[in-house]
C-alpha cells in the first residue's frame, strides 16, 4: 500500500519509518524548502527498535492509497496547500491534537474518508529524517470505520510493542486523549517542569486534577465517555522524565497548539453552562508567557 505522512516531524517520522519497515511504500511530504535536500533514508530511534529504512520525499501529496496527517494542529491550514484534493484516495488519518480538525478535514475531503485516530507518544524531529522516539509506550487509537483499511497497518504497530485499540465512538476516541493531555501540556507549560516534578508539587499537582475534572465534564457533555478518577490514576504511572509537545513549544520560540488543546474545553464549557476556571487560568499563563517571550 502506498502511503503519504503529511508533516515530517516526530510523530510524521515515527509512523512513517514504521510504515516503511513493513515493506510499505512511503512518501514524506512537507514544506518545499524542507524537502528540497530531504535524506533518502528515514532514521528511528526507539525502545522498539532502532530503524533505517528508504522513504521517499516530495513538496505535494502524490497518487497514494493511504494520508497520515501528522502536522501540528498550527499548521494544519498551510499543510493542506500541499494537499488540495483527495483524489484517489482511499483513507486519511489525522493524528492531531485537540478535536476541531476533524470536521475541517471533513468538510475539504468527504466525511467518508477521514479516519479519526489519535496518538500518546513523546517523538521528537532531532535533525531531517532523524527521529527520537522518548517515551517507552506509542498508543494508537483509531476509529472503527478504519478497521477495514487500517487493519493490518494496525496490526504491525501492535507487533512492534504499539498499544493499539479500535473505537466505536468517535467522541470518545478523541476526547480521551485531550482530557490526559490538555492538563498536562498546560501545567508543564506554565511550571516549565518534566512529569515527575510537578505532579510531585500539591498545588500542580491539584491544578492537574482540577483541569482533568473540568475536561471530562465537557468531554461528557459532547458525547464521550470519559472516567476522570481512571485519567489521573493513569497519570500516575507516567515517566518522570517527560516533556510535552506545547511546553517544548514554547521553550522554543514556536507557536504553542494552545487552541487546539484548550480550546475545545474552554469553548465546551461554554456552550454547556460548566464553570472551567483552572484551565481558563492555565491557558491565560500560557498566553502570557507566549507574549513575554515575544516582547
Amino acid at each position: 500500500m502506498r502511503h503519504v505522512i503529511l508533516g515530517p516531524g516526530g510523530i510524521g517520522g515515527l509512523i512513517g519509518a514504521c510504515l516503511a519497515d513493513s515493506g510499505e511504500t512511503v512518501t514524506m511530504v512537507g514544506r518545499p524548502e524542507a524537502m528540497a535536500n530531504y535524506p533518502a533514508e528515514l532514521q528511528l530511534e526507539s525502545p522498539f527498535g532502532n530503524l533505517r529504512v528508504p522513504v521517499e520525499h516530495a513538496a505535494k501529496v502524490p497518487p497514494t492509497d493511504l494520508v497520515w496527517i501528522t502536522v501540528k494542529a498550527t499548521q494544519l491550514e498551510q499543510s493542506l496547500t500541499s494537499f488540495p484534493d483527495a483524489t484517489g484516495v482511499r483513507g486519511i488519518v489525522p493524528l492531531l491534537n485537540g478535536v476541531d480538525h476533524i470536521a475541517r478535514l471533513r468538510e475539504k475531503y468527504g466525511a467518508q474518508l477521514v479516519i479519526p485516530a489519535t496518538i500518546a507518544v513523546e517523538s521528537e524531529r532531532v535533525a531531517p529524517a532523524h527521529i527520537v522516539h522518548r517515551s517507552p509506550f506509542a498508543i494508537l487509537n483509531v476509529a472503527s470505520s478504519g478497521r477495514p483499511l487500517l487493519g493490518d497497518a494496525v496490526a504491525d504497530f501492535a507487533k512492534r510493542g504499539f498499544t493499539c485499540r479500535f473505537t466505536d465512538n468517535e467522541a470518545t476516541l478523541l476526547w480521551s486523549k485531550l482530557v490526559f493531555l490538555a492538563p498536562l501540556a498546560l501545567v508543564s507549560t506554565v511550571t516549565g517542569q518534566m512529569t515527575g516534578e510537578f505532579l510531585s508539587d500539591p498545588a500542580s499537582r491539584e491544578s492537574v486534577y482540577s483541569c482533568v475534572r473540568e475536561a471530562c465534564a465537557v468531554a461528557t457533555k459532547e458525547g464521550a465517555t470519559v472516567d476522570p478518577e481512571a485519567v489521573i490514576a493513569n497519570m500516575s504511572k507516567l515517566p518522570p522524565h517527560m516533556r510535552s509537545s506545547m511546553q517544548k513549544d514554547v521553550e522554543q520560540g514556536k507557536s504553542p497548539e494552545l487552541d487546539a488543546i484548550a480550546g475545545p474545553i474552554l469553548r465546551g464549557g461554554a456552550k454547556h453552562g460548566i464553570e472551567v476556571p483552572v484551565t481558563r487560568e492555565l491557558a491565560g499563563k500560557v498566553e502570557k508567557k507566549v507574549a513575554g517571550r515575544n516582547l
